[in-house]
């Protein structure tokens, strides 16, 4: 009625069914459903037909940035219906904290990657662009109330109910930091549209950076907010955007930002990309230091190249040989994942119990874009090491071919990935696992069986009682996918 009847004085009714449609093109999206293209249909159609300040508000409200959105009711579900529909069920309040957590956050980031491959299809229209100068502007807005919070006397004998405004404009501040690097790795192409916007965004996180570095409860987001920041730099002088002598005037504004950090960051890889970007941008391009474009790769998604030998020499994800030195790592779970490893090797004793090292990843005969992503899994930044499991677990529901001869690699990249502290790293890899144990049962369970009832056999060491909780919940969702 509404697309194919095109008539925009039906724009208003559908405003208010919107949510629940972007929750049923969700659930569609997870699941083989004929639903999936007439939901998709529909939102596009509103999009691009409703006034770009509407348009962007519901952007929001479908990922819980603002309240502009009905959603269904928190205990209602979309579940498989007969022939490929859907219906829903309502569900019980989940009494545990941990598995409510669990479900909640993986929402979320289901909610924010169906969200970004909507836009994917607005990119003629500017939409993505101006989402995420939307986002970016947000970052900024809040980061600015936290640093505001910071400085006054009333933070530490604070009430509830401000500990819990603060607590909220922390999840927004991460969720809005996923939804902007979702959208560099996944629409990179039109998000760059106005260089100005991008530059004021840049220049409000340099000078926080500058005035204070990381620290405190916050440190990890404000840390990967600059990390984002300067990638964006890094993209569009690594020709992510035709940039113009204009366009250069407006980024040496950064200039003397980046010639401070450089002095007084107290983290040397930051130090020595600030430096590299003031060359860069004062150049106009014309010299670019290897470490810039690694950032720039790392922040646009590109995969690492075939000559990566283990995760510590996978700079970012830089494919070429200018890529000589890594980009700055912000991530403090990445030196955990060889150690997670050794543990479970001396718990299982078998040394194919956590699979090939990375290298043979590299290796292996897979094809090359597989074997890119084969290597990607053992990024050290989380978020380029999540979005490779994705695409990975994205290829065995297609049941792409060349990804299914290689099940077992698959498995074992896998299973390591679930020891990774990052929850999308872990979440990531406990999908994949659970899409490749649906499909070969008969193979993968006993396997996964095997590990589980190997790690039940250490009940002291902490390391082993996590991983088995994952591969608890691994177990789970594959006898709930494989029914009777």
């Amino acid at each position: 009625v509404f697309v194919v009847g095109n008539d925009s004085l039906l724009l208003g009714s559908l405003q208010s069914v919107l949510g629940v449609v972007f929750s049923l093109y969700s659930f569609a999206k997870q699941n083989v459903s004929y639903l999936r293209s007439p939901c998709q249909e529909i939102l596009l159609w509103f999009l691009e037909k409703s006034e770009r300040e509407v348009s962007l508000a519901v952007l929001e409200g479908f990922v819980g940035l603002n309240s502009s959105v009905h959603t269904l009711h928190p205990q209602c579900q979309f579940r498989a219906g007969s022939e490929g529909g859907a219906v829903i069920a309502v569900e019980e309040t989940i009494s545990d904290e941990d598995e409510a957590l669990y479900q909640k956050v993986s929402s979320e980031q289901c909610c924010v990657e169906n969200l970004v491959e909507l836009l994917s299809h607005c990119q003629k229209s500017g939409l993505a662009g101006d989402f995420f100068i939307r986002c970016l502007k947000a970052l900024t807005r809040v980061a600015a109330e936290d640093e505001a919070e910071l400085n006054s006397a009333a933070v530490p004998g604070g009430s509830l109910l401000e500990l819990e405004q603060y607590h909220t404009r922390q999840r927004k501040k991460l969720l809005v930091l996923q939804l902007v690097a979702t959208l560099c790795e996944n629409v990179s192409d039109t998000i760059f549209t106005d260089i100005a916007q991008v530059e004021e965004f840049v220049a409000a996180t340099l000078q926080r950076a500058c005035i204070s570095p990381a620290r405190g409860p916050g440190a990890a987001e404000e840390t990967q907010t600059l990390a984002m920041a300067m990638g964006l730099v890094a993209a569009m002088l690594s020709g992510a955007v035709q940039l113009q002598s204009s366009d250069f005037a407006v980024l040496k504004r950064l200039v003397p930002l980046l010639e401070e950090l450089s002095h007084t960051y107290p983290e040397p890889l930051t130090q020595e990309l600030a430096t590299d970007l003031r060359i860069a941008i004062c150049t106009h391009g014309a010299f670019s230091p290897s470490s810039v474009g690694a950032a720039a790769d790392s922040v646009l998604g590109k995969k690492a190249g075939a000559g990566a030998q283990s995760p510590a020499d996978v700079p970012g994800r830089a494919p070429s040989p200018r890529s000589g030195r890594a980009p700055p790592q912000h991530d403090h779970c990445s030196p955990s994942a060889p150690r997670e490893r050794s543990k479970e090797q001396s718990i299982c004793h078998k040394p194919s119990a956590t699979g090939p090292a990375p290298a043979s990843c590299a290796d292996s005969p897979a094809p090359e874009g597989l074997q890119e992503l084969l290597v990607s899994a053992y990024d050290p930044q989380p978020p380029s090491r999540a979005a490779a499991l994705r695409c990975l677990a994205n290829l065995i529901t297609q049941r792409d071919p060349q990804a299914l001869q290689l099940q077992e690699k698959l498995l074992q990249v896998f299973l390591e990935n679930v020891q990774h502290e990052d929850a999308f790293v872990y979440l990531s890899a406990i999908q994949g696992i659970a899409l490749l144990s649906s499909e070969y049962p008969e193979q993968i369970l006993p396997i996964l069986l095997a590990r589980y009832r190997c790690l039940t056999q250490n009940t002291e060491d902490t390391a082993a009682a996590i991983t088995r909780m994952k591969l608890g919940e691994v177990l789970m969702r594959v006898t709930r996918a494989l029914g009777e």
